[in-house]
Formats: structure tokens, C-alpha cells, sequence
């Protein structure tokens, strides 16, 4: 069986990596399987997908499609092209997505047309929000996928709600926190730790990426104020993507607690995330990693396609709206956050299963 893994944008590196180590191995056992990496090259800048490449081990792309940049219709339509022009070449027996970025649907809706099977990786997850282009990606990823391959049983639910038969539904896990456990003891302290003496559980770590939370000013201003001024005297560390770094700045916000970095990588990260007292963010996937490590984590959205990490993890739906942050903080600073647990096979062995159901297929 060959196999293209399609990767485009910075999560899909972090679900494919253990996949392709779990190929390679089978392979070495003798199983009769292959892949080819395409990466569509949707994150083009060296921090979002090189750097991700070097630290998890990724191999070089057997092609890269270079469709970066442009609007969301332009990217869309540059890697259905381009990957269209690589099945003409050769097709696989399967076409492999992960994820729920941009990539992930357009190589599936290329490849089925191309009567080219499809299995979608962390299948089955739904935010109920429309206004989210990762949503639309989703439902018409799933809609014409082959094999479902879920994290959470919430996740075969909606697959069985949207008709789809228990025979193409594997509750596998999540291979996300197959590469957190195995590179958990390779986590690497930013330059920043002693720039600025952060210490263990002595910080906050903070992500806004999405366009609700960052693009108008105003919003944006006043969840950073809410957070200044109710984290007490603790640090609040901000990988900071520039644009949203330029809104900053125009607010006028000054405080010396308030420390924007730039991106950083994966290990370095999860180093953050590891040590420090509690995340608030926007992003689905770092609710995740904060689960597993047992760290209290605020997500400012309305809704969530990851309730398994409310339900059973650390996180904590807060909403959009600044006020919340205060009593959360609050709660947290109180020590009454609640101490979570882990969803079932989020053991670091979901890729394993795939590849096995793979090659009993």
C-alpha cells in the first residue's frame, strides 16, 4: 500500500510525524506499506514549517507544492492544482489528511475525484461554528472521506449523527500526543527563560491567533488589559505573530510583564507550556498538549471541536467576551482550577494503530 501524507500548515507536522514513524517501522517488520510526504507549503515561513521539520525528525518533503500566500480561494485553488498535476503522475492507494487547515481539504476533494481513496486523521470533530473556515474544512473533508481515523468517542457521535457506518469509524487517539510524549523529554528552554528570569510556575503563556480575538483593536486591547490586570505580578509570555503584534502596538498597551516574543518552535514551546502556571488561548491543539501536561488552560472561544479536553482535560471554554477573564483567574489564582485527566488512548500510541489497521485493511 503506498500512502501520500498531505502536510500544509504547523499542526499538520506535529500529526504526521509519528504516522511516518510508524510506516517506516512496519515497513523495517516487513510490512507491505510506503508513503510519499507531500507538503503543500501552505505555512511558508521558516518558523511554521522548517524548524518543524528539524525538530521532529520530519524527512524532506518528496514534493512541496508551494502554494503559501494569497487568500484563503487562491491558496485553495493552488494546491488543488498542484497536487492534481502529482496524482496525473502517479496515483497512491490512498491519499492521507490530517487536521482540518486548508490543505486538508482541498488534497481530499482532489483525490477523490481522482478515485483515490481518502482517510482523514482526527475525523469527526465539530465546533458547531460556521464563522470558522477550519469548520467548513471539516465537514467537506468528512463528507467524502473513505476512512475515519477519531480521537474521542464525542467524535464517532458526529460522524454517526452525519450517517456515516461504525465499519469506516476508528477511534484510534490522537496522534498529536504521540509526538508531545515522545518528544516531552527533548523540550528545550527558550533564550528568553533567563533573558527575562522566568521561573517554574512563575508565568502565564498566551496564544491569540484567531481573526475574532485579534483583527479588531478594540477586542483585542481589552482581553490583554483584562489579563494584565488580573494575573497579579506573574509574567505573561506571548508568542506574537506580527500582524497582531502591529494591532498591539497601535493600542497603545505598555506593561513590562507583557513579554511579545517571536513564534517559537515546537520545543521550545511545550517547554513554556510545561513550566509555566496556566495558558489562555484561542488555539484547539494547545488545549490538548495542556491537558496531557496537566496544566490549567482558558480558551477565549465560544465554542470547541476538542470538549473532551473541558470534559475530561484542564481547559475551560471562557467565550470571546473580556469579562470572563477576570473571575477565571480568579478561580485560578484561588487553587480551585480543576486537576483534569487524560481522554482515553491519548497514550502516544495512536499512529501505531492506524498503520496496523492500515495494513489489515
Amino acid at each position: 500500500m503506498q500512502i501520500d501524507l498531505i502536510a500544509g500548515a504547523r499542526p499538520n507536522f506535529m500529526k504526521i510525524s509519528p504516522i511516518i514513524d510508524a510506516i517506516v517501522k512496519a515497513r523495517s517488520d516487513g510490512g507491505n506499506i510506503s508513503y510519499r510526504l507531500v507538503h503543500t507549503g501552505q505555512h511558508y515561513d521558516a518558523n511554521m514549517s522548517h524548524n518543524f521539520f528539524k525538530q521532529l525528525g520530519i524527512p524532506e518533503p518528496d514534493i512541496n507544492l508551494g502554494a503559501g500566500g494569497g487568500t484563503q480561494a487562491e491558496q485553495t485553488s493552488a494546491i488543488m492544482l498542484g497536487y492534481e498535476k502529482y496524482l496525473m503522475q502517479g496515483k497512491p492507494d490512498l491519499c492521507m489528511v490530517v487536521g482540518d487547515v486548508t490543505s486538508t481539504m482541498a488534497c481530499s476533494v482532489v483525490a477523490k475525484k481522482m478515485h483515490v481513496r481518502v482517510a482523514h486523521v482526527e475525523g469527526g470533530i465539530r465546533s458547531g461554528d460556521w464563522l470558522m473556515p477550519e469548520e467548513i474544512n471539516r465537514i467537506v473533508t468528512d463528507s467524502i472521506t473513505d476512512y475515519f481515523f477519531t480521537t474521542s468517542e464525542v467524535a464517532n457521535e458526529n460522524l454517526r449523527r452525519a450517517g456515516v457506518s461504525d465499519e469506516r469509524i476508528y477511534f484510534v487517539g490522537n496522534t498529536m500526543i504521540d509526538t508531545l510524549l515522545k518528544h516531552r523529554p527533548r523540550f528545550a528552554r527558550p533564550s528568553l527563560w533567563d533573558e527575562h528570569g522566568l521561573e517554574p510556575s512563575g508565568f502565564i503563556v498566551l496564544t491569540l491567533h484567531r481573526p475574532a480575538n485579534v483583527d479588531e483593536q478594540s477586542k483585542l486591547t481589552e482581553m490583554i488589559s483584562q489579563i494584565l490586570a488580573h494575573s497579579r505580578d506573574l509574567p505573561v509570555v506571548f508568542p506574537v505573530h506580527p500582524r497582531t503584534a502591529v494591532n498591539i502596538k497601535k493600542s497603545g498597551i505598555r506593561n513590562d510583564r507583557l513579554l511579545m516574543v517571536e513564534p517559537l518552535g515546537y520545543l521550545e514551546f511545550n517547554y513554556l507550556v510545561e513550566k509555566s502556571f496556566a495558558v489562555i488561548t484561542d488555539s484547539g491543539g494547545i488545549t490538548e498538549e495542556a491537558t496531557v501536561m496537566g496544566i490549567p488552560c482558558m480558551t477565549l472561544r465560544d465554542s470547541t471541536e476538542r470538549p473532551e479536553t473541558i470534559t475530561i482535560g484542564t481547559n475551560e471554554l471562557l467565550g470571546t467576551d473580556p469579562r470572563a477573564i477576570k473571575p477565571a483567574l480568579e478561580k485560578l489564582f484561588a487553587g480551585k482550577w480543576k486537576r483534569g485527566d487524560i481522554p482515553e488512548l491519548w497514550d502516544g500510541k495512536a499512529a501505531e494503530r492506524i498503520v496496523e489497521i492500515l495494513l489489515n485493511a
